[in-house]
């Protein structure tokens, strides 16, 4: 079902900094090297109030967002997760000299400045984790995609700019995604709807911020991408084909983080610009929390997005259920107006949510696939008139950002950053099988391939014990 089995070649594709931070902060002229003996204190941070409260967000909705307990100089242990980063230990791991400091530095300055002692849990752990993945990323010896190196300065930076956007954005001046169909904000060039003033006032002083380089410039250093493997890329070769030929393709994905749309940007960027332009002119179907998470809500504005509510969440709260059930058929709508016109390709998770680990085994199968939902975008295609195209689309990306062990309805869980190889496997054009009457045995043969996939990748990284 495969070929062309890549290792990333050396080529990041694009790459654009992210924009300035909401919050304050200054850097000095450095870090001093690791055989200067002087106390380190060279970085000086300044964060404003606003920013602390996107802690209250996961204290509020979620009481997983806060860890029992978190060591200051160490990394919680990740023996029960992760065969992909074997080779490095980070078991109780101290951050290197510069990423200490880095760290140190900001986790004083914001216990300084905690309006109240609950705060500091939920936002130390996901400082820490982020460090820890870039001190790793450092070490490795990987490199930004101009050739330097991954240095403390630029985690922290990246983190404060996330953290930034998610207060502005998230909190402050909440970013209300108006249309069930999103377009992604990459900046006023060639976009019309930057002359809105409506537009322009919400951004504010980020108007000219490239969302979608700036998710991809803060995950893109926590991936392994030298280890990192790309599996049939003739069959993502002729996706894009078809979708150059005005015809569309839908992708059927397994989901395991966050983070997915950023696995897929920079591995496609990795085989050539082209296909790196096919992951920026994907359409996700997401659901609520990408839309509402406030640290989410910046990475989802670089993105195309569906906004529709998965099963899973769509009967939580059944007073909302008429208005999300209301927004879900909008939304298919305007997907269908999108398939007539032609030439759109859409990442679905069929199964309506991430893949989870089996607390039990450590293993992590790929999450059932609902048939309801593949015949729905069966339907779609079809009634667009248009020659639509079905690939599955096997993701493992699980280690970069471990979600919760089990499903949370609210927004704000735990932030987990791991620095790990990733991979992505694109199965054959799946056969229109089945008809009207065993519409299930093409919901079936999509999930088997996209199993298959899975497993070839697992194997491929080194990852066997995750294998169901």
């Amino acid at each position: 079902n495969y070929s062309n089995t890549t290792v990333h070649r050396g080529g990041f594709g694009r790459f654009a900094p992210a924009g300035p931070c909401e919050a304050e902060w200054q850097w000095s002229t450095g870090f001093p090297s690791l055989a200067n003996d002087r106390p380190i204190r060279t970085v000086t941070m300044k964060f404003t109030t606003a920013i602390l409260t996107v802690a209250l967000i996961g204290v509020s909705f979620s009481e997983a967002f806060c860890p029992t307990s978190l060591p200051s100089n160490a990394r919680v242990t990740q023996s029960l997760l992760s065969s992909s980063t074997a080779d490095v230990d980070v078991a109780a791991t101290a951050l290197p000299a510069d990423f200490q400091a880095a760290r140190d530095m900001a986790h004083e300055s914001l216990v300084a400045s905690l309006p109240t002692p609950a705060l500091e849990k939920p936002l130390t752990y996901f400082l820490d984790e982020y460090m820890m993945a870039l001190s790793q990323a450092a070490a490795n010896g990987s490199k930004n995609p101009d050739g330097s190196d991954i240095t403390a300065q630029q985690a922290a930076k990246s983190m404060m700019t996330a953290l930034g956007y998610g207060v502005k954005f998230g909190i402050k001046d909440k970013f209300i995604f108006e249309d069930v169909r999103h377009k992604a904000l990459r900046g006023p060039k060639g976009d019309k709807r930057y002359e809105d003033p409506a537009l322009a006032q919400k951004l504010g002083t980020e108007f000219d911020v490239d969302f979608y380089e700036a998710g991809c410039a803060f995950f893109r250093p926590s991936i392994d991408i030298e280890k990192s493997v790309v599996l049939g890329q003739d069959n993502l070769k002729k996706a894009l084909e078809q979708i150059k030929a005005g015809e569309n393709v839908v992708f059927l994905a397994n989901h395991q983080s966050e983070a997915d749309p950023q696995v897929v940007s920079v591995l496609f960027d990795s085989i050539s610009e082209e296909i790196g332009q096919l992951a920026a002119d994907l359409t996700y179907v997401a659901g609520h929390k990408v839309t509402t998470d406030p640290l989410a809500v910046p990475f989802s504005m670089g993105r195309n997005l569906l906004c529709i509510h998965s099963k899973k969440h769509i009967d939580a709260d059944p007073e909302t259920k008429p208005a999300k059930s209301r927004q879900n058929m909008s939304a298919m709508n305007s997907m269908l107006g999108g398939l007539k016109e032609g030439g759109m390709s859409i990442w679905v998770a069929p199964s309506g949510g991430r893949d989870r680990r089996d607390v039990d085994t450590g293993k992590i199968p790929i999450a059932p696939f609902d048939q309801k939902t593949v015949d729905m975008f069966r339907l779609m295609g079809n009634k667009s008139k248009v020659p639509t195209h079905f690939y599955s689309m096997s993701m493992v990306s699980y280690d970069l950002c471990p979600p919760p062990d089990f499903v949370e309805a609210g927004v704000g869980e735990q932030r987990n950053v791991r620095f790990t190889p990733i991979g992505i496997a694109i199965g054959e054009e799946i056969p229109n099988i089945g008809g009207a009457e065993k519409r299930h045995l093409f919901s079936e043969k999509a999930e088997e391939t996209c199993q298959q996939g899975y497993v070839d990748l697992l194997k491929e990284l080194g990852m066997e014990s995750y294998i169901p």
